[in-house]
């Protein structure tokens, strides 16, 4: 059968909450019944959200997908300057669990029509009385749409224990404004025909909650009277962040490393006479870039760069050339580029967004075995290792040239059984 949506009707649910987040930013969202995780996978992209939770009952399904919610090696690679954590938790949303309090944002995805009666009342006790959520995204099937499907009998899934008309769906929702404090605006995805939407309304209607008083509701959420953990914790996992100062650090050093080596071989090709091109990296974007801040600095890189001697091992320097000039050499081992970091924070833009100050990137680098210092601490050493320049291009190129690919696996997400064709 051809499906009657397009998009599919279970992405236009998710792309209305995906659409709600990046117009609202909540920063803590819990999707409750998120199955085999397929909406959770798209919310992670979202930088904003910074607790990411979910919950079903069936614990084996969510362990089985759990895993598709870790980082990726880009997420190592390159952190972000945001912070997510996620959780995933087996329970039922007619349980209580002091750690779901307070979210800016809860989703119901075609959950509540899997519920008995009697569970659906838990169910708003729960999540509109006790987690008092600022905002509630609930969608259910709209029973007056039915007729509309083809070769559909009953219910759309054999689990549904009920499905609401717009009537009912609305005195529902407005039982629940009255009784804890929200107020709802009714929408819905998957047009029905030109001419019918308002005699049969949307395929899937939807219900937005807001809540009217989010001060008492942070009030409640900061009580610790109520301290029930009724749900259990499967799945949890903090994604590298520049906010953590082990990964700031880590980030920063490999920052460090790549450019004292670039202002390195800067300076050996200009204290050395060669031409412009001798050098020539492969057309590396970020050696461009450096080398025309290079050229567009007040001072040349020979004026603040020098090559010291570490003749004792114990940090004794020995300046061996200092503005062009070539002074004796007592010991021609173990011998350095001296980097300051007031040149380093000024020429590399990565650097000085990683540290915001010349005195933080020093305190940052102060205990870094990847980093040698000198004794003073203003500036990084750099061994200096005279090769020939072909030699030298050579290895650069090797070490420049890289690409890195990766691949996104896509599994199939197992929609409702009338829904797999929509």
């Amino acid at each position: 059968m051809d499906p009657i949506f397009s998009p599919p009707l279970h992405r236009q649910r998710h792309q209305f909450v995906i659409d709600f987040v990046m117009k609202n930013k909540p920063r803590k969202v819990i999707d409750l019944g998120c199955g085999e995780c397929s909406l959770l996978k798209k919310l992670r992209f979202h930088r904003e959200i910074e607790v990411l939770v979910g919950v079903d009952i069936n614990g084996a399904k969510i362990k089985k997908k759990m895993h598709v919610l870790a980082p990726i090696s880009t997420d190592y690679l390159q952190p972000s300057d945001a912070q997510l954590r996620i959780e995933m938790y087996q329970g039922s949303v007619t349980q209580r669990d002091a750690r779901l309090r307070g979210f800016d944002l809860v989703t119901s995805i075609e959950l509540i029509e899997h519920l008995t009666l009697a569970d659906v009342e838990r169910f708003s006790a729960v999540v509109f009385g006790y987690m008092t959520p600022a905002t509630v995204i609930v969608s259910t099937p709209n029973s007056e749409f039915n007729p509309l499907l083809p070769g559909l009998s009953g219910f759309r899934h054999s689990d549904h224990k009920f499905e609401w008309s717009r009537a009912e769906f609305r005195a529902w929702a407005l039982k629940v404004c009255l009784e804890h404090g929200y107020e709802v605006e009714f929408t819905g995805v998957g047009q029905a025909p030109y001419g019918q939407q308002d005699s049969v309304g949307f395929c899937s209607q939807i219900g937005v909650f807001r809540f009217r008083g989010r001060e008492h509701c942070n009030m409640l959420c900061d009580s610790d009277a109520d301290d029930v953990s009724s749900y259990t914790l499967l799945f949890c996992i903090n994604y590298p962040s520049l906010r953590d100062n082990n990964t700031l650090r880590r980030v920063l050093v490999t920052e460090v490393v790549y450019w004292t080596e670039q202002l390195k071989k800067r300076w050996i090709k200009d204290k050395t006479c060669q031409r412009k091109d001798a050098l020539s990296f492969c057309q590396n974007e970020r050696v461009e870039k450096l080398q025309k801040q290079m050229d567009d600095m007040a001072w040349p890189v020979e004026r603040c760069l020098e090559v010291v001697s570490d003749s004792t091992g114990q940090e004794n320097y020995k300046v061996l050339w200092t503005n062009g000039q070539k002074q004796n050499d007592p010991c021609a081992f173990n011998r350095y580029v001296c980097v300051p970091l007031a040149v380093l924070w000024s020429c590399c833009p990565k650097v000085r967004d990683l540290s915001e100050s010349v005195g933080n990137l020093r305190r940052l680098l102060m205990d870094e075995p990847e980093i040698k210092l000198s004794q003073d601490g203003s500036a990084v050493l750099v061994k200096y290792q005279e090769q020939d320049q072909e030699d030298e291009v050579n290895s650069d190129l090797e070490d420049s040239c890289y690409a890195e690919a990766s691949q996104c696996s896509h599994s199939a997400e197992q929609e409702e059984d009338w829904e797999t064709d929509v």
